[in-house]
């Protein structure tokens, strides 16, 4: 390790294969929590490269706890986490709308890090089970639409890293890990990532695989279509702008997207939206994410997908899935 962060430090890259290394060391209990927490914190000071995203996430995969869900067609719906925004659970309410339309959602998530309230944090507060059997999983998504994926029951490689992330508390290059390294493969990715550079990094490494994605990244800093002004979308064929405009909605305030103080707090703006009882700006953020998951796995323009998602979440469908999800987890 001593020899790793001295080349770090030097502004030194990884290949793929050092960076692969690494993770696999890291699991195996090869070094102290100090040795990775220094580790992690370089990655904060310097930018990654797309060899070193590559290696993490091969390592990752290989270590995780598959789940085999290829009888369907699903989508993770997934953010990096670690914009500093401190917005509601926007992209776990966009998964149920999703699933609300007919898409299946298979949802990977964590407890918050960096956030006060991350998605796993809020799907507990609601009484989801958090589960590593595959046909409990199979049945979640057949009967509901949706399953979660609670990251640390797929990823137990990652036991010495995680009391690290909780102590430090900021992001660290597992934030960028997060959407990665689903255990069931999804075919399909919704993933908003928190700066314009990781967008771009993501699209390079998407476009060398058979998924079917889009990259998110509002200009104004959020990891996710925030409707306060215009956002950069990657899939494998284009790259574009999208504004608000193009769902005919008007730019959106900071402060109409800003989320609980707590978990409590978190869960409640949750189940006012999900019943659609939010605001028109918390209805349509989300609508608006769940959208271009919609457009994404159906080919449709992200006007398209808006409409439906706006009819998951008006007709109750949305907030079905989520009872649905409820009576299972009992």
């Amino acid at each position: 390790m001593k020899d790793i962060l001295n080349r770090l430090i030097q502004h030194q890259h990884l290949n793929e294969e050092e960076a692969r290394q690494m993770i696999v060391n890291i699991a195996d209990g090869k070094y102290t929590p100090v040795q990775i927490a220094s580790f992690l914190t370089v990655y904060m000071m310097r930018n990654i490269r797309l060899e070193e995203l590559e290696g993490f996430r091969e390592a990752l995969l290989e270590l995780c706890i598959p789940i085999d869900l290829s009888e369907f067609n699903t989508i993770d719906l997934c953010g990096t986490g670690g914009d500093g925004k401190d917005t509601f659970n926007i992209s776990t309410l966009a998964s149920f709308v999703t699933a609300g339309a007919g898409i299946k959602v298979a949802k990977h998530g964590n407890y918050g890090v960096s956030s006060g309230c991350g998605s796993s944090n809020v799907l507990e507060a609601l009484g989801i089970q958090f589960s590593d059997d595959e046909d409990f999983l199979k049945r979640c998504v057949d009967q509901a639409g949706i399953c979660i994926l609670h990251a640390p029951l797929f990823h137990p490689a990652m036991k010495n890293v995680a009391p690290v992330r909780r102590e430090l508390g900021v992001k660290t290059f597992f934030n960028m890990l997060g959407p990665l390294v689903n255990p069931s493969f999804p075919k399909n990715q919704l993933t908003g990532v928190f700066n314009l550079e990781l967008a771009r990094l993501y699209h390079y490494l998407l476009q060398k695989t058979p998924l079917n994605y889009t990259v998110l990244f509002a200009l104004d800093g959020y990891d996710e279509l925030s409707l306060t002004g215009p956002a950069k979308a990657f899939s494998h064929h284009s790259e574009r702008v999208i504004a608000p405009q193009d769902f005919d909605l008007s730019p959106l305030m900071a402060n109409e997207i800003s989320g609980g103080e707590d978990v409590p707090s978190s869960a409640k703006i949750f189940l006012e939206v999900i019943q659609n009882k939010g605001t028109e700006a918390q209805r349509n953020v989300v609508c608006a994410n769940a959208g271009m998951a919609i457009a994404t796995v159906q080919n449709l323009s992200p006007r398209e997908g808006f409409e439906k998602a706006k009819e998951s979440l008006a007709s109750g469908a949305a907030h079905k899935a989520l009872i649905r999800l409820q009576k299972l987890s009992k």
